[in-house]
């Protein structure tokens, strides 16, 4: 591929990366996280009662109008989420009430007015350059491995599948990072790098992985290495990599510390 076609395909990339960043709904709207307790009890700006069990959560509306899945909620509603999953949505007036499981169960709000989104203005990034498109060998373990990490909330952890490993040689050097399975098909991998906590995102970066080939032959493209949604938000609990994904080098590509966590530490 041309240098011309390659900057303008990661040009387009980028630009649906962002519009899914800017959705006023998305992990910029967020503006409260609420961990439940085991009694029924409100919350600030949020309507119902809240509270969970060992198995789920639960709200009561207390005569709010919440409506989960089309469906307007009369009674008290259960939620039974996969730890680590995705969560699921409960509507109420102009904001997103999101359920989640994270060990325990939290509530956070979506508000799409939230100061966040109307000030949204793009992620930083490396400029593309092809030679951080990379090629790799996908080695799967002989059985997917349930794999726990830590969290940017301490005290809190993940677990996730790891199909397997993959083996990658940068300037002569062999690595090897651990792989999760990708959101609906190939791999993620979750890394840090001589560059975070310089000019990326401390905690980590995430690249997405298409399927490997017959021969095992994965794309590795660290121009599309991505921040996680606590790079952007406070109100997030995202994970960190597992141990070994640490890349003694700098990797120059992919999206830098954006300007929402500059806000936030300074």
């Amino acid at each position: 591929m041309a240098t011309d076609e390659f900057a303008a395909s990661w040009r387009e990339w980028k630009a649906a990366r962002e519009r899914d960043l800017g959705d006023p709904y998305g992990w910029l709207a967020l503006v409260s996280l609420e961990w439940l307790g085991a009694e029924p009890r409100s919350y600030a700006g949020v309507p119902g009662r809240w509270w969970q069990d060992a198995d789920a959560a639960y709200v009561d509306p207390a005569g709010a109008d919440l409506v989960h899945e089309g469906t307007r909620l009369t009674d008290v509603h259960r939620f039974d989420l996969v730890n680590s999953g995705a969560g699921t949505r409960v509507r109420a007036g102009e904001v997103e009430i999101e359920v989640a499981r994270r060990t325990g169960y939290l509530i956070r709000v979506h508000d799409p007015r939230a100061a966040a989104v109307q000030a949204f203005r793009g992620v930083p990034s490396y400029e593309p350059d092809p030679a951080w498109v990379l090629r790799g060998i996908f080695e799967a373990f002989p059985e997917p491995r349930p794999t726990t990490v830590g969290a940017v909330v301490a005290g809190l952890t993940h677990v996730y599948t790891a199909p397997g490993v993959v083996r990658f040689t940068h300037a002569g050097t062999e690595h090897v990072l651990t792989a999760f399975n990708g959101k609906q098909s190939g791999f993620s991998i979750l890394f840090t790098d001589t560059t975070s906590g310089v000019t990326t995102y401390g905690a980590n970066r995430a690249l997405a992985v298409s399927e490997a080939d017959e021969d095992g032959t994965v794309t590795l493209d660290f121009n599309r290495a991505t921040n996680l949604p606590c790079a952007f938000t406070v109100y997030a609990t995202c994970p960190l990599p597992p141990e070994g994904n640490h890349l003694p080098f700098a990797v120059e590509a992919g999206e830098r510390i954006p300007y929402e966590q500059e806000a936030l530490t300074h």
